[in-house]
């Protein structure tokens, strides 16, 4: 036997016993799904919100960071099949936003999912074209989907009122609301508010990450997101919260008063209304989670309460009428039917949409995760962004010199 054939053998056999014993000793055990606790709901409250109590709650908050990341970046998440989650991206896309998105495509790929092969589903309301399917299935490892949005899910409600909704658009483009006079973005945000979750392709799906055209991620994510949130019974996830424009949601939080002062059993008791309210929920403070970037369980839109919910704001035509966005939507419903320690702020990953960035502001984590960012463009701490609040009210601890990035 030659001298390379016989290192190559002794090679061979220590990585044989190495794998062999490792496996044989791990004793840590993979759980599929997130629980969901029907206790997390109040059973009854006199008034909303005076009643709802805030309760002590253990999670990873008392770590860092690093120690998260740290904890969450062993070879189990990074190599193993049998650690994934049965979750897939989505995307909702036009054919027209191929080239814009495939950049976005690269990105997660390269950053993510080149690691853990999720799959990708995409959706449109009209049907995709093979230029479509062949580019995006060539960058994506997991399989890919494509499915047409039915028509009821975009179109505008049998008893909408077109030209009051005509005079809405006319009004809220007078105040230079962006999107204020598209039609197409209201389906948008309609569709993502209350129908994504229902498609026929979604269904053998229990967890979904929502990528749009144009977003980048500056980091290395050496750990499955996806497995993370089910490990430690996580339901949201997001990486950047903002304030919403008044004048497109002016009716948003009357409505949802009055669902929650005739549906109080929806209400988690140790919630989050305290992000999204300064003053026990008497007012909204426009804080949300930007949707654009979000990590759910599915069973949370599935639920009874968020169905609900969404089929109450809907009668409203209201989406159509003033410009209801998914954004404050979605955050609404986790801050209020969610327990606090249910939702997951993903401050790690880098993440850009449009002029606003999440850039972690670690130099030393910046290095060893490849962070292609600049931290003064970090939006955590700025004053429009809410994930200030966010830190504040969920007990978490700041990064150390978060000072130096905030207005």
């Amino acid at each position: 036997m030659s001298l390379v054939k016989a290192k190559y053998l002794q090679v061979s056999i220590v990585i044989f016993i190495a794998l062999s014993i490792f496996f044989n000793i791990r004793s840590y055990t993979f759980s599929s799904e997130s629980s969901q606790s029907s206790s997390s709901y109040s059973s009854s409250i006199d008034h909303f919100p005076s009643t709802i109590t805030n309760q002590p709650h253990s999670s990873d908050n008392s770590l860092t960071q690093e120690e998260i990341i740290n904890k969450y970046s062993s070879i189990q998440y990074q190599s193993l099949s049998t650690s994934k989650v049965n979750g897939c991206f989505v995307t909702l896309a036009r054919n027209s936003d191929l080239w814009g998105l495939v950049d976005s495509i690269r990105s997660v790929q390269d950053r993510f999912n080149n690691k853990f092969n999720y799959d990708w589903i995409f959706f449109n309301d009209e049907e995709f074209t093979d230029e479509f399917k062949e580019v995006t299935s060539s960058l994506i490892s997991g399989k890919t989907k494509y499915g047409k949005i039915p028509k009821e899910h975009w179109s505008f409600p049998e008893n909408l009122d077109l030209n009051k909704a005509a005079k809405a658009r006319e009004d809220l483009s007078n105040l230079g609301v962006i999107y204020a006079e598209s039609v197409s973005y209201r389906h948008m945000c309609r569709f993502e508010s209350g129908f994504f979750y229902k498609h026929p392709m979604l269904a053998d799906y229990d967890w979904y990450w929502r990528v749009e055209p144009d977003i980048q991620f500056f980091c290395d994510i050496n750990y499955d997101l996806f497995r993370y949130m089910a490990d430690n019974n996580k339901v949201y996830g997001f990486a950047i919260s903002i304030h919403e424009f008044e004048a497109t949601i002016s009716s948003l939080w009357g409505e949802t008063k009055k669902f929650l002062s005739d549906n109080p059993q929806y209400i988690a008791k140790d919630n989050l209304l305290d992000f999204i309210s300064d003053d026990g929920g008497a007012t909204y403070n426009l804080c949300h989670f930007w949707s654009n970037f979000e990590i759910v369980n599915l069973s949370f839109f599935r639920s009874e309460a968020y169905e609900a919910y969404f089929q109450h704001l809907d009668a409203t035509n209201n989406f159509f009428y003033e410009r209801w966005g998914d954004a404050p939507i979605h955050s609404i419903a986790a801050s209020l039917f969610l327990k606090k320690d249910e939702i997951h702020m993903f401050n790690d990953v880098g993440y850009s949409h449009s002029v606003y960035q999440n850039c972690p502001i670690d130099n030393d984590f910046r290095l060893s995760h490849s962070c292609a960012c600049n931290p003064d463009n970090d939006f955590t701490f700025k004053g429009y962004s809410c994930s200030g609040k966010y830190f504040d009210v969920q007990g978490l601890k700041k990064p150390n010199n978060w000072e130096k990035y905030s207005d």
